[in-house]
């Protein structure tokens, strides 16, 4: 299973921010383990770096980055996808060119905090609690 990490679910994780960060280290451990493929949407990584910056400094922002970029496949942000986020019925742009971007690079599902911002998706929706719980029920 491929899931898009929305950035919420990465920031929690890596600035940890309660009380979300559990659920989202949850996540990234399981990326670990390779129990499901993680993917960042390009624009993702970005805002990552932006924010770990702003709160620690440069060079821990890059760390973050690399250790991402290691873990994580990456969805482009290309003509395409950005063309189909324009057209489409989401709300809010940065959600459709994550999920536009997803769907180009394959991924089976989303997971986010903010499920409602997802409400005209193609691709499956989770928070992060509901992608765990999913997960548990695999490894039976």
């Amino acid at each position: 299973m491929t899931i898009c990490f929305d950035t919420n679910v990465i920031l929690d994780g890596v600035l940890q921010r309660t009380p979300y960060q559990q659920a989202a280290t949850g996540l990234i451990h399981a990326v670990e383990r390779g129990d499901l493929t993680g993917q960042l949407c390009a624009t993702t990584v970005t805002t990552v770096y932006y924010f770990v910056q702003k709160r620690y400094d440069g060079p821990a922002a890059r760390t973050d980055v690399r250790d991402l970029l290691h873990l994580f496949d990456v969805a482009p942000v290309h003509r395409a996808p950005l063309e189909r986020a324009a057209e489409s019925d989401f709300q809010d742009y940065e959600d459709a060119v994550l999920h536009s971007a997803a769907r180009t690079a394959g991924a089976d599902g989303i997971v986010t905090r903010n499920t409602a911002d997802f409400s005209a998706a193609s691709l499956s929706v989770h928070t992060p609690t509901e992608l765990l719980t999913i997960l548990d029920h695999r490894r039976e």
